[in-house]
């Protein structure tokens, strides 16, 4: 029988993203993404509801997601469910939490700050599938072409 764990996810990060690294010194980083839906109820009225997803990147990716992304960045996810589970030191309770294994992601929003609406901007071309950081360049933290001193727009030769 065919299976699959796939999960696609938009949203902005609810705090800065925590990098560690484990004993054998691999980095991971655990971040957590609110992912926002408005619908209408039967009798008209708009509501909204939030649902909070614990997401959590392997390696580079991880590396990438920690250096350049912040508390309040929205941020396309690709990746897979998996249950942890364990039992309290405490209590002796069986405990068990579910989330997302990082395995693509992509910047979205304005580089400039916020972007919240979680539209693709000029950033959202820095893919991450699993390559190096330094091969691409890092988000632009001012984008836009300069504008002239003055205000005045500059009509440009154009040779035919």
């Amino acid at each position: 029988m065919p299976s699959l764990n796939k999960v696609l996810l938009m949203g902005n990060l609810t705090r800065d993203p925590e990098l560690r690294v484990t004993p054998k010194g691999t980095p991971i980083c655990q971040f957590s993404l609110a992912i926002n839906r408005q619908f209408k109820m039967e009798s008209g009225e708009s509501r909204e509801e939030v649902i909070y997803v614990d997401v959590e990147a392997w390696g580079k990716q991880g590396e990438t997601i920690a250096k350049y992304v912040t508390k309040g960045r929205p941020l396309y996810v690709e990746g897979r469910l998996r249950l942890d589970q364990w039992e309290d030191k405490n209590t002796k309770e069986k405990r068990s939490r579910m989330k997302v294994v990082l395995e693509q992601f992509q910047f979205l929003g304005d580089s400039r700050g916020g972007g919240a609406g979680g539209a693709p901007g000029p950033s959202s071309e820095f893919d991450q599938t699993g390559g190096s950081p330094e091969r691409h360049a890092p988000p632009a933290r001012n984008a836009g072409p300069a504008k002239p001193a003055g205000g005045d727009t500059v009509e440009e030769d154009v040779p035919f």
